[in-house]
């Protein structure tokens, strides 16, 4: 059984409350308080800690050719071994450290779509130690309601690095495309991205998953020698908001002005494809709101990063879902937005504040770049035709 320990509560309201704990971000801390418009926001320690995470398998130099491979699917008893397996392939920047296998239970496994068959393990014959797996999954149809299968998605590959260049994973990539392709996938990609990202959300990308990393360059030459081509690009932004001054200018200026920033409860969709991964972390929106009264004119959606401290060293937090209203647009808001967000989480000892944008979209990474973030990783998709 899963436990959800990692939620925090939400209460909002004249006289309540807003609660916030950041599914442990803040671990080391008793108590910090975080303005906005006056409203106090409490972040508690967390209750629960990963233990420590299983131990690495011995350093091998080599692996013999004729070292037999079987396959098979997931089985219950494996997120122990899968999570020793994780930690062993030493993932770049962009892959959470440090987690037991209770995480990969919480985001992963616990999906009520989530499919054994589609998760597909190497294990070496006579020791039964896994050396590698895949997984596959699919995304949600037109309307978010349910999950379509018209294209099938490969959201993870890892091989133990003592067993690569055997053939383990195009063996695996091979099987994991027939049981997309079986279920009735008309194209494939390789690595998650909105809305194609069923699993990994907070345990590999950051934010949000978008695709391969570029800071795990063993993804690319492998996905394109089996015929995948990159098809989409998201730049990965982030903010050091201790060292770095926030933007200022007379536009902004004017617009603080006559907005102010609030926290709202709920999620920015009420979809089952976004409240059934998002959801389930009960994040937390901002809002920029004429002081007159009305309607907000822009928001973003904040996530604690917490599986990330140990490999970042920071206490960072994920922006998503930047909306700024249609006929708003161009006026400051969404700039003025993530500034004063920004002011708000330095306040509660935040360090770092990372976001996911397509590359094909010019006009947010032009507003992330006057709020002063700065790119340093690319998630790279990549795109197959089922054969």
């Amino acid at each position: 059984m899963v436990r959800h320990s990692h939620n925090f509560g939400i209460l909002v309201g004249n006289q309540s409350e807003l609660l916030w704990q950041f599914l442990g971000l803040i671990a080391t801390m008793d108590l910090l308080a975080v303005w906005a418009d006056r409203q106090p926001i409490r972040i508690d320690r967390l209750r629960r800690r990963s233990p420590t995470p299983p131990a690495r398998y011995p350093p091998v130099q080599h692996v013999a050719e004729t070292s037999a491979i079987t396959y098979r699917s997931f089985r219950n008893s494996d997120p122990p071994a899968l999570v020793a397996l994780w930690h062993d392939c030493e993932l770049g920047r962009g892959a959470a450290s440090g987690f037991s296998y209770d995480a990969l239970e919480f985001l992963n496994f616990s999906q009520r779509y989530f499919d054994p068959n589609g998760f597909i393990v190497a294990v070496e014959e006579g020791s039964d130690d896994i050396v590698g797996f895949v997984h596959a999954g699919f995304g949600p149809n037109e309307d978010f309601s349910a999950l379509t299968k018209e294209r099938g998605a490969i959201c993870a590959i890892m091989v133990r690095p003592q067993f690569r260049g055997l053939g383990v994973g195009r063996e695996l990539l091979s099987r994991a495309e027939a049981y997309l392709r079986d279920n009735g996938a008309t194209e494939l990609i390789a690595g998650p991205a909105p809305p194609f990202d069923p699993f990994y959300i907070g345990l590999y990308g950051g934010s949000r998953p978008t695709g391969f990393l570029e800071s795990d360059p063993d993804a690319e030459p492998f996905l394109t020698k089996l015929g995948y081509e990159p098809a989409e690009r998201y730049f990965v932004l982030q903010r050091d908001i201790v060292n770095t001054r926030d933007p200022l200018n007379f536009r902004l200026v004017n617009v603080r002005r006559k907005m102010k920033l609030s926290i709202a409860a709920g999620s920015p969709r009420s979809d089952w494809w976004w409240m059934t991964r998002y959801g389930r972390l009960e994040t937390l929106r901002f809002l920029l709101e004429p002081k007159s009264g009305g309607e907000s004119v822009a928001s973003v959606t904040v996530i604690g990063l917490d599986l990330y401290l140990q490999k970042w060293h920071q206490r960072v937090v994920g922006l998503i879902d930047l909306n700024v209203n249609e006929d708003s647009r161009r006026k400051g808001y969404a700039q003025t937005l993530l500034t004063e967000l920004c002011k708000r989480l330095r306040d509660e000892m935040v360090t770092l504040v990372e976001a996911h944008v397509s590359e094909s979209n010019t006009a947010a990474l032009k507003v992330f770049e006057y709020s002063g973030f700065e790119k340093i990783d690319t998630g790279v998709v990549y795109r197959k035709q089922a054969e």
